[in-house]
């Protein structure tokens, strides 16, 4: 097991089509191969039509359930910035979340029956539960790239770059999961992600 690191849980939320169930199974993966317990529970909730997704990983020496307890989780992972909002009370006091700057109208909101909050709401509801809120414009790295569809690889990479685990341990997941033809253009993104937190020189998480 990776030193510095005894647990993790993630909670990974946004609308269907983003790629969320990918981007944990990925995560779950990469907890496996080094050398962690997982557990990973998905919940759709009509994400055909694009609506919420909600998922979480969790890594320990002995993982004894695969959902943690609302409020405990150590890293929220958004592919969406509403479903953030959402989700915020998910995390632990101090947790980590990190944000795609990116907004999907829901259908009340394309039809002027609600009102899609500000960014300084949005933040103000992560704040409740912590002052760690990293933004990532995954769309403008992953369009660079040649491909909006990488952006949940993309946050995945921004999160490694915060964690203790070899590198070589998400190019592995990576190679395992994703199709060959599209490997390349996943791998780039995982770089792309990491070299924007390195830039940052973001906090690590239990390292």
């Amino acid at each position: 097991m990776t030193s510095g690191l005894n647990k993790l849980d993630i909670a990974l939320v946004g609308v269907g089509g983003q790629g969320i169930i990918l981007a944990s199974d990925i995560l779950a993966e990469v907890g496996l191969i080094a050398g962690f317990d997982v557990k990973k529970t998905d919940s759709l909730g009509m994400s055909q039509r694009g609506g919420s997704v909600l998922s979480f990983v969790r890594w320990a020496a002995k993982v004894y359930s695969p959902m943690p307890k609302r409020g405990d989780v150590d890293v929220l992972l958004a592919l969406e910035k509403l479903e953030a909002g959402r989700a915020a009370d998910w995390l632990r006091p101090g947790g980590v979340a990190i944000v795609n700057d990116h907004a999907i109208q829901p259908p009340a909101v394309r039809s002027g029956t609600a009102r899609y909050p500000s960014d300084d709401e949005l933040g103000r509801l992560a704040g409740l539960r912590t002052e760690r809120v990293d933004f990532v414009n995954g769309p403008r790295l992953a369009e660079g790239l040649g491909n909006a569809r990488v952006v949940n690889v993309v946050l995945l990479g921004y999160l490694s770059a915060l964690l203790p685990i070899e590198l070589g341990d998400w190019h592995e997941a990576l190679e395992r999961l994703v199709p060959a033809r599209i490997r390349t253009i996943n791998l780039r993104a995982l770089g792309a992600g990491r070299e924007l937190a390195l830039s940052r020189d973001e906090l690590a998480i239990g390292g």
